[in-house]
């Protein structure tokens, strides 16, 4: 073999894999065999990935033909034990030749820092990388994440799905061996339809080019996709049409074919009546097509489907594509009709026997405890109460519509349909899509004040039912989604902002459950769960962990000025005097941790007590700034008070250059211990700085 670098080429052939891991399973194969070549020794330059519906492959660009020849040192007795008085070799130094195959004389000798010692220096020959492929191929695909393996044919084989065939090349030469059960050849498949024989590789770097050419593949995912836009760039210029593109419809569609082909399809346009979230939906999920709008944004009735076959007849493919589409949209059609025919508070009795949680009681239950905490957070900050009653007792009445039961994921929007047919106040319509909002990590906010109000009170009420009978969220389960309600709550609160205190809309929600449902010590509970989220939601922002835990300190549990003060924290951290500050608090906490009561319930300290002109000089200054301040406090300018407490960074240094504390007189020590309990109090009106790393 030559001793130049070649290209390896990998391919597993299988039956069709599943479209929505397809992309992950590529990247985990490629990050495997990369690991796995690493640990063997052998270098490689670029790793080229390819995905298709029926094959991951990979192209190890300039990998080296054989591992580096590895040298081994084995370390034996000390020298002092491992020869006599008379130089002689003892029992142990034989023992150790003997088990390395060599004679004593032989063995060569090592310093170390603790002593002299008898090693043995071996050199093996690194193996040839062909005859470690099959091996590390298998060992890859061993580790994909794949959830549920499956075996075929008689074997005890596993993989996600059958394995038809694996090509082995390095450089020129073929890679014997067998993996997952199959024996490797030199031989790749093409198109299922356009060219099912085998296709001969006879050169690992050929590989996609004679798939291109021959077989009717486009084995690169990437390339596969930007294809599919290409194509419908060009029907989209040619039509004077805006297709919509959803990202993951797109990847799923580049896991479904191999060589694509984009076709536009229209559809009888009387469909259109029908809500466009509806067709699209239909479009999106059960046909993988993509919907397309006219240049006023309104929806058109004509849609781009992607065809895994290249067809001499491109109209009998349209028309199979249309005609499959029709049914559909007809019973889509009729059931937004059947749904229309009934106002939405008709379909609230069927609520009662829809489960919510077997303790917490049905849907309607959940409604109206919901409806009554609604009420009472819009009376909270002036928002008129009826509206978001009327909202919570709607909101979910389209779960049990026809047209949801069909379609589970516009719950909410069709509400809102439906609650507009029916005149209800547009406040209303839109809380009944807007409720479920944010529905993912960066996703919007509701809009209107009924959907934010309905949207807090749901979650609100689910978290403390779910935690009142004790099924909060452990470890990595989370079936209810508390997590993600938390952080929805948080975000409504401090991104509108809201002024509700968060203790009290959670003993306001306690209290509308029934008696003895709702375990002593919930709300506690739910309050401390739903602050502690707030460390990764402002790392997310990237505002350190402790300046959430200086504000969380002093007690505050309204998030919309929990907000103020964590970034009026963040903001004074980045200040000169900070630092020293902190530090001082943070030794003023440990001096007022070794009295016998509370810091907080220190009395004012007697400035006739004062001793020195540094105590006079603070407490006048901490005096002087909490009149500052106090304006600053009103109106929540929490950078500006923090901006003006830093000006104490002097006074308190001088203090404690100047001043003992713990003085053997019990009245000068109490006296200075409320001084700096005064200090510490001040800041407390913000934050713990004394807690700021």
């Amino acid at each position: 073999m030559s001793d130049e670098c070649q290209d390896l080429l990998l391919e597993v052939g299988t039956e069709e894999l599943p479209p929505a891991a397809l992309k992950g399973l590529s990247d985990a194969l490629a990050s495997g065999v990369k690991s796995r070549l690493m640990e063997l020794g052998l270098g490689f330059g670029e790793v080229e990935s390819f995905a298709t519906p029926r094959r991951l492959g990979l192209l190890v660009h300039q990998l080296v033909p054989r591992q580096p020849d590895q040298e081994t040192l084995r370390r034996g007795p000390a020298v002092n034990a491992a020869f006599g008085q008379d130089g002689a070799p003892t029992r142990a130094a034989e023992g150790f030749a003997r088990s390395c195959g060599v004679r004593v004389e032989d063995l060569e000798r090592a310093e170390s820092d603790k002593g002299e010692w008898l090693v043995f220096r071996s050199r093996s020959a690194g193996a040839e990388t062909t005859s470690l492929v099959p091996e590390l191929l298998e060992q890859a695909l061993s580790g994909l994440p794949i959830p549920k393996r499956m075996r075929w044919g008689g074997g005890d084989v596993e993989f996600v799905r059958p394995v038809h065939w694996v090509c082995l090349v390095y450089g020129e030469s073929p890679i014997e061996g067998r993996v997952l059960g199959v024996a490797a050849a030199p031989e790749t498949r093409g198109h299922r339809f356009h060219h099912p024989d085998a296709i001969a590789i006879q050169r690992a770097g050929d590989y996609a080019e004679r798939l291109r050419e021959k077989g009717y593949v486009e084995p690169s995912f990437e390339r596969r996709r930007q294809m599919i836009l290409d194509q419908i760039t060009r029907l989209w210029a040619d039509e004077a049409i805006v297709p919509q593109i959803d990202a993951d419809l797109l990847d799923e569609v580049t896991s479904l074919v191999e060589w694509p082909r984009a076709i536009l399809g229209r559809f009888d346009e009387t469909f259109l009546s029908v809500p466009p979230e509806v067709l699209i939906e239909t479009m999106q999920k059960n046909q993988r097509y993509f919907p397309v709008r006219r240049t006023d944004g309104n929806l058109d009735n004509r849609f781009i489907a992607i065809a895994n076959i290249e067809s001499r007849d491109p109209e009998q493919v349209r028309a199979g594509n249309e005609r499959v589409i029709r049914p559909r949209f007809a019973d889509a059609q009729f059931f937004w009709e059947q749904d229309l025919g009934r106002p939405l508070e008709t379909l609230f009795p069927k609520l009662e026997s829809v489960v919510f949680q077997d303790r917490l009681g049905s849907l309607g239950d959940k409604s109206r405890r919901v409806s009554k905490l609604g009420g009472a957070l819009a009376g909270w900050i002036g928002e008129t109460p009826d509206l978001i009653r009327r909202a919570a007792l709607l909101a979910k009445c389209d779960l049990v519509s026809t047209m949801v039961y069909e379609f589970p994921s516009l719950q909410g929007t069709m509400g809102r349909y439906y609650a507009d047919h029916g005149g209800e106040d547009p406040c209303v319509s839109e809380a009944m899509e807007e409720q479920y909002k944010p529905r993912f990590a960066g996703d919007s906010l509701p809009g209107s004040s009924c959907g934010r109000l309905l949207g807090l009170a749901d979650r609100l009420d689910t978290l403390v039912g779910i935690f009142g009978i004790g099924e909060r969220p452990t470890g990595a389960k989370d079936p209810y989604g508390l997590r993600r309600a938390s952080i929805a709550v948080l975000r409504m609160l401090i991104e509108t902002p809201l002024g509700i205190d968060l203790r009290t809309a959670i003993e306001e929600t306690s209290a509308g459950f029934p008696t003895g449902i709702v375990a002593p010590g919930t709300v506690e509970d739910v309050l401390r769960y739903m602050l502690d989220r707030l460390s990764g939601y402002y790392q997310d922002q990237g505002i350190p962990e402790d300046r959430v835990e200086a504000v969380l300190a002093t007690g505050e549990t309204t998030p919309s000025r929990i907000d103020c003060r964590v970034r009026a924290v963040h903001a004074f951290r980045k200040l000169p005097a900070s630092g020293a500050l902190a530090a001082a608090n943070k030794r003023i906490r440990n001096l007022l941790l070794k009295t016998e009561v509370a810091a907080a319930s220190l009395a004012e300290p007697d400035p006739t007590l004062f001793a020195s002109p540094a105590e006079e000089r603070l407490w006048g200054r901490v005096v002087e700034l909490r009149e500052v301040v106090r304006p600053l406090l009103d109106r929540q300018d929490f950078a500006g008070t923090l901006d003006r407490l830093a000006e104490l960074r002097e006074d308190v240094d001088i203090f404690f250059e100047e001043v003992m504390v713990m003085v053997e007189d019990p009245r000068l020590r109490r006296n200075r211990q409320a001084l700096l309990s005064g200090v510490l109090q001040t800041f407390m009106n913000v934050a713990d700085i004394s807690l700021l790393r």
